[in-house]
């Protein structure tokens, strides 16, 4: 019973760390930005994506440097997976959501690139350090666009950041940014130490662990971002949220294992699991894309996003 018990209480409590020192790490970081008066669209992008990213790309890292490789890439593929159909779909659910038409000129158009180009280098079935390199050229390259329409933006969605920050309260700032990434990396390191021995326990494959359990528990903050998002009516930052994390999943997150560990990709990724990354990136364009109208994601595409997320689900199991 100990065997099955310890996994189970370290899985959990690594997740209730994961959320709430990715908040924190988040919400500090952009009060340094403030500090520093950096562009609104940069911490919305970098700050943000970033923030709501980093358990992934922890999770990945410290998963390849364990070896498993199989549990680094379910989870990139995964936390897409998760991020278009459940947390799109539950907002979407909750209420439509209205789209920026130039969101899906730009920024969508970046991520299918990119998510086109880790199915080129996937497809041989083998992710090596070269790889990795390529994918982290297109993160540079999507960091410099980021900063370079930072300089052409005045307002941003973020703009409710620039709030005055306190001098006195930089060093405090600093030092809660600095327990939120310590925190961030144990609950990290607590979720693949959680996830792998059930995996072993249950015969489960790294690989499903990946693509289920630790991929849910990394898009809790794209989640909670999102719903909150919704709720307030903030629906830039519901579909911003999903597209920049994606993006930061497939370029950095799929990079780490490349670079870290290379080494074979289980058939099953390309035949089953990259395809309904693929689906649902397009999907993403055609339910905020309307022909000549509002751009509004509704209630009924948002069911139709859970569908294709619970028939994927079937499919696994």
């Amino acid at each position: 019973m100990t065997d099955i018990l310890l996994p189970i209480v370290a899985l959990i409590s690594g997740f209730i760390l994961l959320i709430w020192s990715a908040d924190e790490f988040t919400e500090n970081g952009a009060k340094i930005a403030n500090v520093f008066k950096v562009s609104p669209l940069v911490i919305g992008l970098i700050i943000f994506g970033f923030g709501t990213s980093a358990p992934e790309m922890l999770v990945s890292g410290l998963a390849a440097m364990d070896g498993n490789t199989s549990l680094s890439i379910g989870n990139a593929i995964g936390s897409n997976i998760f991020n278009i159909a459940l947390v799109l779909g539950i907002s979407a659910i909750i209420m439509p959501i209205e789209v920026n038409e130039d969101i899906l000129k730009k920024e969508w158009i970046f991520l299918m690139i990119a998510t086109l180009c880790a199915g080129l280098l996937l497809f041989d079935q083998r992710l090596d350090f070269i790889d990795g390199l390529i994918l982290l050229t297109l993160l540079v390259l999507f960091l410099g666009y980021t900063f370079k329409e930072a300089k052409n933006k005045k307002h941003h969605e973020f703009d409710n950041l620039e709030q005055t920050i306190d001098k006195s309260q930089t060093t405090k700032i600093w030092v809660m940014l600095f327990i939120g990434l310590v925190v961030l990396i144990s609950s990290a390191k607590l979720v693949v130490w959680g996830g792998t021995h059930l995996a072993q326990f249950f015969g489960v494959s790294d690989l499903i662990i990946g693509l289920t359990v630790v991929a849910l528990g990394t898009s809790l903050p794209e989640l909670a971002v999102s719903i909150s998002s919704v709720l307030k009516k903030q629906f830039e930052m519901v579909v911003g949220n999903v597209i920049g994390s994606n993006l930061f999943n497939t370029i950095a997150v799929l990079a780490i294992p490349g670079l870290i560990h290379p080494s074979d990709v289980p058939m099953q990724v390309m035949s089953r699991d990259y395809p309904v990354m693929l689906l649902l990136t397009i999907l993403l364009f055609f339910v905020s894309y309307k022909f000549g109208k509002k751009y509004i994601i509704n209630r009924f595409e948002g069911f139709a996003l859970i569908g294709v997320f619970s028939f994927y689900m079937w499919q696994l199991f």
